[in-house]
């Protein structure tokens, strides 16, 4: 009898679908006509009954064993008298028919929220019934509302939290101090964006003496979101539904209500604020001597951006300098305790990729004006290490009281990217490769070594991709990435429930008691893939030296529940913003249509190039059909497309010339014609075939050919891409944050 098998079926536009399978093994093919009695999602058993002609396991769907309760989103559409929805998720291959009186208030053309009353079947179509009505497809904003719906983003909270949320109180109270360290007189400031709203962070620094050497106090002062949110009450519950605040262009799902957000929660300037404390002894080295936890009461003493701080950095007598005269000194001690942390970071061979992210600048009906790339200068940099000092501090310091809680675990490169980059890197000539137990120093120093060459950001964007996302879990390994050894989040307690938990085990352990998790909801997507996420964490760590922690097997699997449920909804967040961007660039580029750009190519495929266009920042395809009338074979090793006939070749960093052919607003794509691939590159390979040589001034010809350079190259940094492509391109410019 043929093994069955349990998994979740993954649609595709085209028709067919995959099943992702429980045990973690490879995804079995759905042909067409096995996804016509199921839909995306479903939970189904299959059996494979044969390889197709491309290699894979083929499957037949045996049994379907659960269809989640989830509404579906489209446009209303009537065709030959018959009413339906098309659904705006192009991975439910059909369409969902509504009968006569099923449609409500909505007209045709508008975007409505299905809810199916019929399953699909082998010769029926699914049915369903309008439940919501969201408007016409070009309202502001609609874009969001589908999105949050789509990926199932909780937005609006409970008459529970909300009821619990009027009831706090105004401001800090006396009773609210009690028990604090006053640090009201300290010249505590935050440093943020120009658009933030709601401040999880305030840092001082002074000078101290570190026997005959110098060193500094270094503050970092966390919203106490804990004193307000309290264990497992309505406000609670929805934090962790939502897990992490979800970041739009003009728009954020927060995880808390506005009332702690940005008001109570909020380090606001000049008013009194709750926190708990990370007070660190950092020495001339960037170590970390000692440090304290404590609760406190704090009184911001300015609200600074980054601009501003960089300004005054730049410039101790500028214009800004002498507005803020009264903080200079202060911004001066924490950019020389900065300097001294980055010269940890390097000690310690810390991963520090320079890439570029960009930002959607949009009008007051929501449209795009234009994308301009974000600047990281010191301001942003110096936060970030202060952050980082306290995260590790949060670490250690549950690791030495032997308590669970939730670590932040990046793993090193798989064994399979780990083959993958050192053959690209052989291929390209570099002469550094990374061993079988890779450290983020050999990283780092490839990076360095290779950081002149005209292939410099190709060869850096490779090896970002062979990293591993980032993971909450309460069985630590580490931060490859950062190269530390323990690390949590605490940072950002008012916009990720990771940190809130944190918080809470470190109050417990100030208090002398244990945190017991509550019994929260576990929402079905964690629930489904707990059990099968343990047997990995069991088998990955069964030969790891860990520290030992007190804690019982329900208490490890509650923990490990709520790690999975926060990974899986900062996944699902990341989805949203990033599908909400690629609808508005679409919706961009339909405006230019039949102009050309240059641009750089940023991904390479069996099925085309991925191309970022130099003035707008904007990602798309040009399909390998559109690259002229030969046959292109991939090169998986050097990750180009080369022509058989005339050698051309198609890198990551190739520059070209195109032309926006086509938007797709449903599919969110966006394609490009390619209208000149530059002159160099043909005469180049003409000349390569018949053993003659291009001179290059920078790159003597028998140097380029040991090298193995595959074309012009482009010192452009890589840019985010834009969703909606393969699956492993949506891998390539992972958010820096998700590394982290």
């Amino acid at each position: 009898m043929l093994e069955e098998i349990e998994g979740q079926v993954q649609g595709h536009r085209d028709g067919h679908g995959f099943l992702v399978r429980d045990d973690g093994q490879a995804d079995i093919y759905l042909p067409p006509n096995e996804m016509r009695a199921v839909l995306h999602r479903d939970r189904v058993r299959i059996r494979v009954v044969r390889i197709d002609r491309k290699g894979r396991p083929e499957g037949r769907v045996v049994e379907i064993v659960e269809r989640p309760d989830q509404p579906i989103i489209g446009r209303l559409l009537q065709e030959s008298g018959m009413w339906l929805v098309a659904p705006e998720d192009k991975r439910y291959g059909q369409d969902v028919l509504l009968p006569k009186g099923a449609l409500g208030h909505a007209r045709a053309g508008q975007v409505v929220v299905v809810q199916l009353t019929e399953p699909p079947a082998l010769h029926g179509q699914p049915v369903g019934r309008v439940v919501e009505v969201l408007g016409e497809i070009d309202d502001p904003g609609m874009e969001i509302e589908i999105a949050v719906r789509k990926y199932g983003v909780p937005h609006e909270f409970s008459q529970e939290c909300l009821a619990q949320a009027r009831l706090l109180p105004d401001k800090v109270r006396a009773a609210d101090r009690k028990g604090r360290v006053d640090l009201r007189d300290v010249a505590l400031v935050t440093i943020d964006g120009e658009d933030a709203r709601d401040f999880d962070d305030a840092v001082y620094c002074e000078p101290v003496r570190q026997g005959r050497s110098k060193g500094w106090r270094l503050l970092v002062a966390i919203a106490d979101v804990s004193h307000y949110v309290k264990t497992g009450e309505a406000i609670d519950t929805d934090a962790y539904d939502r897990a992490t605040s979800v970041y739009f262009p003009r728009r954020v799902i927060p995880m808390l209500p506005e009332k702690l957000s940005n008001g109570l929660c909020s380090l606001n300037p000049d008013v009194d604020r709750l926190c708990m404390v990370c007070d660190m002894v950092v020495d001339a080295g960037g170590d970390v001597q000692a440090y304290q936890f404590y609760p406190a009461v704090m009184h911001s003493h300015a609200r600074f951006t980054y601009t501003e701080v960089a300004a005054i950095l730049a410039n101790t007598r500028g214009t800004e300098a002498v507005r803020r005269k009264d903080r200079v000194q202060d911004l001066l001690n924490l950019h020389e305790v900065y300097r001294a942390l980055l010269r940890a970071r390097a000690s310690r061979g810390a991963v520090d990729f320079d890439t570029t992210e960009t930002q959607i600048i949009c009008d007051d009906s929501g449209r795009i004006e234009k994308i301009v790339p974000r600047i990281r200068n010191e301001a942003h940099r110096l936060i970030e290490e202060a952050m980082l000092a306290a995260n590790v501090c949060s670490a250690d310091f549950l690791q030495a009281h032997q308590r669970p809680g939730l670590f932040r675990v990046h793993e090193g490169p798989t064994p399979e990217k780990r083959e993958i980059l050192r053959a690209y890197l052989k291929a390209l000539g570099v002469g550094m490769t990374i061993g079988e137990d890779p450290h983020p120093r050999d990283f780092q120093k490839i990076a360095e070594l290779t950081k002149d060459r005209p292939d410099a950001q190709q060869i850096h964007t490779m090896l970002l991709r062979s990293m591993q996302q980032a993971i909450y879990t309460p069985i630590n390994s580490g931060h490859f990435g950062l190269a530390f050894e323990a690390y949590t989040h605490f940072t950002s307690p008012i916009r990720r429930y990771p940190d809130l938990l944190v918080h809470r085990v470190i109050k417990a352990i100030l208090d002398q008691q244990h945190y017991q998790l509550p019994a929260l909801p576990v929402p079905g997507e964690a629930h489904a893939k707990l059990s099968r996420r343990l047997q990995k964490a069991t088998a990955s760590t069964s030969g790891r030296q860990t520290p030992k922690v007190r804690m019982s097997a329900a208490e490890q699997q509650a923990w490990e529940a709520a790690g999975l449920h926060c990974s899986a909804n900062e996944r699902r967040a990341d989805e949203a913003s990033r599908d909400v961007e690629a609808w508005l660039k679409c919706k961009y580029m339909r405006e230019h249509l039949g102009e050309e750009y240059s641009g750089v190519v940023s991904t390479v495929t069996t099925f085309g190039l991925f191309v970022t266009l130099d003035a707008l920042y904007v990602e798309g395809l040009v399909h390998i059909t559109e690259l002229g009338g030969e046959y292109y074979r991939f090169d998986e090793a050097r990750q180009e497309l080369r022509g058989e006939r005339t050698g051309v070749r198609y890198a990551i960093g190739t520059r070209v010339q195109v032309q926006v052919s086509r938007v797709d607003l449903d599919g969110r794509k966006i394609d490009f014609r390619l209208v000149q691939s530059g002159e160099e590159l043909l005469t180049r390979a003409l000349r390569d075939k018949r053993g003659e040589t291009v001179s290059d001034p920078r790159n003597p010809p028998d140097k380029r050919e040991r090298k193995g350079r595959t074309a012009p190259e482009s010192d452009l940094k890589p840019r985010k891409s834009v969703p909606g492509k393969s699956s492993a391109h949506k891998k390539v410019a992972r958010d820096r944050k998700s590394r982290r």
